[in-house]
């Protein structure tokens, strides 16, 4: 049997991203995040998004395009500590914010993908956090109800990919992107170097090409990249 090829132009994968859309964007910091297809969702415009990402980044980087743009309606996100545009663009009432501590954003994620409707959790209770969720009692101790996230699309940052979308990731680009990567309905994978069929030794394979829809080649590293290296 063959695989399919599921290489794919950016600028076609993205094109089918719709407005309004629920758009997970992979990683920690900045190892992970997939600058490009960042930078042409900006191109394309796409608007009222709900993004759905461990971090804002920092002013004039990542998802802050996306912010600074007026493209995102609601950020899920752990902290915004870095990026002052994230920060004025929620106090002003631009964008809507929701937190979540950083390891309920990922059980959440993973929950999604695994298919679950919820997690449950004492982490948040009485706090912020809290406000609006359900709160049930089990084996005497009071437990938050968390929902499961899934996305529309997600936006992942690879290392290698095979044309079928077997992916590897480097340190802590792992963090977030091979979750989001299985819940999503749709994952979109910018990999910085296409290895043929086979060329991903099974053993190394960190998200299978099952979960993945498109890999589209990055035809140049952006300047951006260039702050993990340094």
């Amino acid at each position: 049997m063959s695989l399919p090829d599921k290489t794919t132009p950016m600028e076609e994968a993205v094109a089918a991203i719709s407005d309004g859309a629920v758009v997970m964007v992979g990683g920690f910091g900045v190892p992970g995040t997939p600058f490009t297809l960042i930078h042409e969702l900006v191109r394309q415009g796409k608007r009222d998004l709900t993004v759905i990402k461990n971090d804002a980044n920092e002013a004039g980087m990542g998802i802050d395009h996306l912010i600074s743009a007026g493209l995102v309606r609601k950020l899920v996100v752990t902290h915004l500590g870095l990026n002052a545009n994230a920060i004025s663009a929620m106090n002003e009432g631009r964008m809507e914010v929701e937190f979540c501590a950083q390891g309920i954003l990922a059980e959440r994620i993973r929950a999604g993908g695994a298919g679950l409707q919820a997690i449950l959790t004492d982490i948040g209770l009485d706090t912020e956090l809290a406000a609006g969720k359900q709160v049930i009692e089990m084996d005497g101790k009071r437990l938050l109800v968390e929902p499961a996230i899934r996305a529309d699309v997600a936006l992942i940052h690879a290392d290698q990919a095979d044309p079928f979308g077997n992916l590897t990731y480097l340190a802590t680009a792992r963090n977030f992107n091979p979750i989001m990567a299985m819940a999503a309905d749709r994952v979109i994978v910018e990999p910085e170097q296409i290895v043929p069929l086979g060329g991903i030794d099974p053993n190394a394979v960190e998200t299978p090409g099952v979960f993945v829809d498109q890999v589209c080649p990055l035809v140049s590293i952006g300047e951006e990249y260039g702050v993990v290296r340094r």
